[in-house]
């Protein structure tokens, strides 16, 4: 029984920790890797002093400009748009569940650069347009670069929108509705003072990212001729066959811009959710 009771206890005591030859051999092969690329990019038939020379030119910076114009308006179209989606897929009546429904599902199935390529080319469907009490104009007029990326943006980016705010209008607990339906409020009052306010706070973390995706998403632009970072990089490649070197000028600036954007983004979760817990 002694015998017993000490091996137990020997067997109860912490064992020293073996070395985790695992985790050293994964990092032997990531520094193996990073010291690859860096090689290779360092040997490479890369100028950079062209990176260099062309990092802050007029037509680089407008294109950044553009950029950040271009991901802040499509975000908000998507914001407004996906708001009203979300409560529409949110009704008791069968007419806004369908067509918020069918809205999502075409839009999140069809491929950002296909929907781009479509409104960039509306004239050859509607050479016209018509404007009740204004008049008539040509599609083709119309549907500016500018115009066809924030649609075929803004549009796409409600269809995700819309399922956020649909999560974060679910996640709120159905007693609030209750409540707010028991001091006689109505259902959009309900929405406006007390349902949208908690669900905010859940859902800036998956808006935040789709910001960031948004800033990526704008080189799709590009193919339709929007002025922004990637285009204008390729304009000047085009003239200096300087490929690399133009596209590592315009990854910079994407990087840069979330590098910068990401930080704001965990500020502003902790300032909600600061206003969470209190």
């Amino acid at each position: 029984m002694t015998r017993m009771t000490e091996s137990s206890r020997l067997l109860a005591l912490p064992r020293g920790r073996g070395i985790a030859w695992t985790q050293i051999a994964s990092g032997v092969v990531l520094l193996a890797l990073c010291a690859w690329i860096i090689h290779a990019f360092a040997v490479g038939q890369i100028e950079w002093r062209y990176v260099g020379q062309f990092l802050f030119v007029p037509s680089i910076l407008r294109g950044v400009g553009a950029t950040l114009l271009m991901a802040i308006c499509a975000m908000a179209l998507g914001m407004v748009a996906g708001i009203v989606l979300a409560l529409g897929r949110l009704s008791t009546a069968w007419l806004p569940r369908i067509v918020s429904g069918l809205y999502v599902w075409l839009f999140r199935g069809v491929p950002v650069i296909l929907q781009l390529l479509i409104w960039f080319n509306l004239a050859l469907i509607f050479p016209h347009v018509i404007l009740p009490g204004i008049g008539s104009y040509r599609t083709v007029d119309l549907m500016t670069p500018f115009l066809s990326a924030l649609f075929g943006l803004g549009l796409n980016q409600a269809a995700y929108i819309a399922e956020i705010f649909r999560a974060g209008f679910q996640s709120v607990d159905r007693g609030q509705y209750e409540a707010a339906s028991a001091i006689g409020m109505t259902r959009l009052m309900a929405m406006r003072r007390i349902i949208f306010p908690q669900a905010f706070r859940t859902v800036i973390p998956p808006l935040g990212n789709e910001f960031i995706n948004m800033i990526k998403l704008t080189s799709l632009a590009s193919l339709i001729q929007y002025p922004e970072v990637l285009h204008n990089a390729e304009t000047i490649y085009y003239a200096n066959t300087r490929v690399i070197e133009l596209l590592i000028v315009a990854g910079f600036w994407y990087l840069a811009a979330v590098t910068v954007l990401s930080p704001l983004q965990h500020l502003l979760e902790r300032r909600f959710s600061r206003g969470k817990s209190s």
